[in-house]
């Protein structure tokens, strides 16, 4: 296994862990905040590291960044929500951004899988 199949499959782990605590136990706003800060930082420190030549892994990691800054705002809106449905709601669009980045997350990794470059 490469060093980069390593990385990405250490942030598909925190994805999948992050998503699965926000839709099963319900994190507070507080918790939800600093998992989404270690997500974010070993996104940058981890994941952007690994330039790549290959446009169509550039491609996904900058769809992931971006990402991962709605991820931010969806965590804002669900810290501003006042009733019980309405941070329901906002949990749920957090759960659905984090399948999105997992998505992006089995994309690179199935490319690496096959050989691609």
């Amino acid at each position: 296994m490469s060093l980069k199949h390593e990385k990405y499959q250490g942030l598909a782990t925190l994805l999948e862990k992050l998503r699965s605590d926000a839709i099963t136990t319900e994190l507070d706003a507080v918790q939800l905040k600093q998992h989404l800060a270690s997500l974010q930082q070993f996104f940058r420190q981890q994941i952007v590291p690994l330039a790549d030549a290959d446009s169509k892994e550039q491609s996904y990691r900058t769809e992931m960044s971006k990402q991962l800054r709605l991820l931010e705002i969806d965590v804002m809106f669900f810290q501003g929500a006042r009733q019980p449905a309405t941070a329901q709601a906002r949990l749920q669009t957090i759960g659905d951004r984090l399948t999105t980045l997992l998505k992006y997350c089995d994309a690179i990794l199935q490319q690496e899988d096959n050989g691609e470059k």
